[in-house]
């Protein structure tokens, strides 16, 4: 089954969820703020792609951290703030099992599930 990871209230993420339902792409949704995140699943998503695509610093929560807390940030420090602060973690992260797409565009959604498509024919 395929799980798009976010945050509700996200409105990139109410982009995917348009493009989902849409295609008639089943998809189950997990908030982060709601549901949880498991420590080990993000390191998996920091070890698939690099702790820098995953963590968000276009957020309001990466601007009011420290400056100190910024400038020292490393893979094992990123992990533990999108722990504690969701927020952090870029969004959509749309899981299909064998790989996670970080992000929404149509053409990389699209892209995602023709392949799929032509890789089951």
């Amino acid at each position: 089954m395929t799980t798009l990871y976010g945050i509700k209230n996200c409105d990139t993420i109410k982009k995917a969820r348009a493009w989902l339902n849409a295609h008639n792409i089943e998809f189950q949704f997990h908030d982060y703020r709601v549901d949880g995140l498991d420590r080990q699943q993000l390191i998996l998503w920091c070890r698939e792609h690099p702790w820098e695509n995953i963590l968000n610093r276009r957020g309001t929560t990466w601007r009011k951290l420290a400056a100190e807390e910024k400038e020292t940030i490393n893979e094992s420090s990123a992990i533990e703030l999108m722990l504690q602060y969701p927020a952090m973690i870029k969004r959509p992260i749309l899981d299909l099992g064998e790989r996670r797409v970080i992000g929404f565009s149509d053409a990389s959604y699209q892209e995602c599930f023709l392949s799929e498509e032509r890789q089951s024919k």
